[in-house]
């Protein structure tokens, strides 16, 4: 690729960027959207949340699925889900969720003694 067709890929990705990102800003009022479409849109954060953080609780280091009790990853997710179930505090769950990730990391015969 030469240089000129960098920054036109460049320019192209700012515009094509600037474009969607200032789409409602500029006819917002006057695009209404429908309740069930609103509706639905809630839980957007939450669905790319889990599409995020799902594979590198199940997949290892090769992208094989690894669903055994020797996935530290997947039981400090799962105490992570618990611990916030009981107290709905995210801070909380995060240290949690850490805490059962290092201990599981720094202890690797408690989880290989039950697979």
């Amino acid at each position: 690729m030469s240089d000129l067709e960098i920054w036109i890929v460049i320019v192209s990705l700012a515009i094509a960027t600037a474009l969607t990102r200032s789409g409602f800003w500029l006819v917002g009022h006057k695009v209404t959207i429908p309740p069930r479409v609103q509706e639905m849109l809630r839980y957007a954060p939450s669905c790319a949340l889990a599409a995020i953080i799902a594979p590198d609780l199940l997949l290892d280091g090769g992208g094989t699925v690894q669903f055994d009790l020797g996935n530290a990853r997947l039981i400090a997710g799962i105490a992570s889900v618990a611990w916030f179930a009981w107290r709905r505090r995210m801070l909380e769950t995060i240290i949690v969720g850490m805490l059962f990730f290092t201990a599981l990391r720094l202890l690797p015969g408690l989880l290989h003694s039950y697979s």
